[in-house]
């Protein structure tokens, strides 16, 4: 399916979602601008400092990148954190999605 120029494939708005992480829920809040991932944020989470430091730093940029989750990677030694942010930020989308 192919996207016009004019805008993104999400409606504008603030979603959240929630994802499992390797130390409990993971909710996420995911912000659209002109139709596309402009913000995702970790609202919530259980996971260690130094994980979620990794997610943040490494794979919210890549989502923001691609605008999607789809061919993000785990992040090495996170992997239950970074599948449990992806999920989330996957749900958020559903709702985001037009």
């Amino acid at each position: 399916v192919l996207v016009g120029c004019g805008g993104g494939k999400y409606k504008d708005g603030t979603y959240t979602g929630e994802g499992q992480g390797a130390s409990g829920a993971i909710k996420v809040e995911v912000k659209v601008e002109k139709g596309k991932i402009s913000e995702v944020n970790l609202t919530e989470q259980h996971e260690t400092k130094t994980l979620v430091d990794g997610v943040k730093e490494n794979l919210v940029p890549e989502i923001i990148k691609k605008q999607s989750t789809e061919g993000v990677e785990a992040i090495s030694g996170a992997t239950n954190s970074s599948k449990g942010v992806l999920e989330a930020v996957n749900k958020a989308l559903e709702a985001a999605a037009k």
